[in-house]
């Protein structure tokens, strides 16, 4: 069991059920879309990330990325440790039928993928973000973004990194500087222009 110090965002209940089973942190439940119009919820989350950082952990369908958004968009003064499920396509045991972009969700996950997602954010052990070696710049010059055919190229990116094909252009320069080497960047990137 990994005790953290920092709260756990997560969507739902499954989700903290899930989570539960591998770390002991205060997790906390968005309700979804409910975070929205939960003034309060949001309130108790922005002191958390004023004192010691929030970990935010949603889905990586379009829907978690919307939530996740709007929490940092919530956030003006605090950490924000942002942790990543990949893309797994599939449907959850409790759920009749698969998610709207058949993707799994964190409750959907195997604790071993979760315990990896968390390691890769630097959380489990007092790992600290890298030094940044890459920013928008370089996305610029190396046709990741403001080109023709540049989202194309982004997505071939993330589905070679195992990362969500919703991932904003700053949550990938985020996960770029944190888990990856200038060399591995470059080779993948070398890799999907071929």
């Amino acid at each position: 069991m990994i005790h953290l110090k920092q709260p756990i965002i997560v969507e739902g209940k499954y989700d903290r059920i899930k989570l539960e089973s591998i770390v002991d942190s205060l997790i906390i439940t968005t309700d979804g879309f409910g975070i929205y119009k939960d003034k309060e919820k949001m309130a108790l989350i922005r002191a958390f990330a004023e004192k010691d950082g929030v970990i935010i952990l949603t889905d990586s369908d379009g829907a978690g990325f919307q939530i996740r958004s709007h929490i940092k968009s919530c956030i003006k003064n605090g950490k924000i440790y942002n942790v990543y499920i990949p893309d797994i396509f599939g449907k959850e045991r409790r759920k009749e039928k698969p998610s709207k972009e058949g993707k799994l969700g964190v409750e959907g996950m195997d604790i071993a993928v979760l315990e990896e997602a968390f390691q890769k954010a630097g959380i489990f052990f007092g790992q600290h973000p890298a030094e940044k070696w890459l920013s928008r710049s370089d996305l610029l010059s190396d046709g990741l973004m403001g080109r023709q055919g540049s989202a194309m190229l982004r997505k071939r990116l993330l589905d070679e990194m195992k990362l969500p094909e919703h991932l904003s252009t700053s949550g990938l320069l985020d996960v770029l500087n944190r888990l990856y080497t200038r060399e591995q960047y470059e080779n993948v990137l070398k890799k999907v222009k071929e």
